[in-house]
């Protein structure tokens, strides 16, 4: 394989590679926060645990 050949490629695919950094970048900047979202659904989580967990009952 040629040298001028072989660098070409390697510019090619170190252009697709920045591009999906970049995409990957911007993707991740973008999801939104999960910490009030997770308090809230593992609170909801133990209210329901404690719903179906049976009580004695008070005499």
């Amino acid at each position: 394989m040629d040298p001028e050949t072989h660098l070409a490629l390697h510019r090619i695919r170190a252009a697709e590679l920045r591009a999906q950094a970049d995409a990957y970048r911007l993707a991740a900047e973008a999801e939104p926060p999960r910490g009030l979202r997770t308090r809230l659904g593992w609170t909801l989580v133990e209210l329901g645990l404690r719903l179906a967990t049976p009580r004695p009952a008070i005499v």
